[in-house]
This record gives C-alpha cells, sequence and structure tokens, in this order.
C-alpha cells in the first residue's frame, strides 16, 4: 500500500481513528508520519503485562498447567508472555492453553466467552431470557467467591423472574 501524503514510498504506519462515530484510516511511509510527530516504530504499553504483573504473573511456570518450553513455532516463552503481555503467533494459543486457561478463570471468573446482549429491537421475552441467564452466571460466580450474601440476593431475584415467567 502506498503512503496517502506523498504518494511514492510503501506505507508502513496504518493510523485509525474514530470521530463523531465515522472511523477513518489513515497510511503513512515512515517519513511522513516523522514530519506529523508519529514514530513507525514505537510500541503501545502493554496494559495486559501490567495487570499481569499486578496480579502475581498468574502464568508462573510452576502454575497449573504451566509449560516451561517455549512455543515450538514461534519460540515465545512463558517468561516472553509475562514480560510482554502478548502471545508470538496463533499456536502460542494452544501451546500456553492450561496456562492462559488459569488466567482467564482468574481474570474473567470463566473460560468460556458467553457474548454481549444485543439491546437494540428485542423483545420482552428475549430480554427476560438473557436477564435470567445473566443473573445466573453472577450467582454461579457469587458462590464460587463465597460471597453467601450477594448470592442470596441473586437466588431471589432469579425466583421473582422465574415466577413472573409462569
Amino acid at each position: 500500500m502506498i503512503c496517502e501524503r506523498c504518494q511514492e514510498r510503501e506505507a508502513e504506519v496504518h493510523l485509525t481513528s474514530i470521530e463523531n462515530d465515522e472511523m477513518a484510516t489513515v497510511h503513512l511511509c515512515s517519513s511522513c508520519a516523522g514530519q506529523q510527530g508519529i514514530s513507525a516504530f514505537t510500541s503501545a504499553p502493554a496494559p495486559l503485562a501490567d495487570f499481569l504483573a499486578t496480579i502475581g504473573a498468574s502464568v508462573e511456570d510452576a502454575s497449573e498447567g504451566a509449560v516451561s518450553e517455549p512455543c515450538p513455532y514461534c519460540g515465545t516463552s512463558s517468561g516472553d508472555f509475562r514480560r510482554s503481555g502478548r502471545l508470538g503467533c496463533p499456536e502460542c494459543y494452544t501451546h500456553f492453553e492450561g496456562q492462559l486457561r488459569g488466567l482467564l478463570r482468574r481474570v474473567h471468573g470463566s473460560t468460556q466467552h458467553v457474548g454481549k446482549l444485543y439491546l437494540g429491537e428485542a423483545t420482552d421475552t428475549d430480554n427476560s431470557y438473557a436477564k435470567l441467564r445473566s443473573l445466573r452466571l453472577r450467582l454461579d460466580r457469587a458462590v464460587e467467591l463465597e460471597d453467601f450474601e450477594s448470592a442470596a440476593e441473586l437466588r431471589d431475584r432469579i425466583n421473582v423472574l422465574e415466577a413472573a415467567e409462569r
């Protein structure tokens, strides 16, 4: 792809911005990006790496399901992942699956994505079903965390919704 500014060199910097719900992407060569004060080789901060350090480096080699050898495809080690917060390739997800499952369980409370609810033109039935599902997931999480006061409150809310459906 050619630089959109000079129309001469290969674009190395790709900037995407969203303003007024409109997305715009600009493709620049490193020279034109530099003229605008943008470095082509700066890396964005890795908040995940900071987060991992904060929660005690959940992917320690000694943890459950830990893999001490690096990824056979790209060579990324678990230490590299802890430092950068990034995996090296798609094969890393399979190679470090045990560590990632443990990390996801601790961070999100689950290892399975259940999606988000679109609140557009949903019917009342769809909405109550989604609300019940959400409450049940929250109840499971509260019990798992031994937060029995919240669990009792959630149980009561579930019972009220189920009674209203009958």
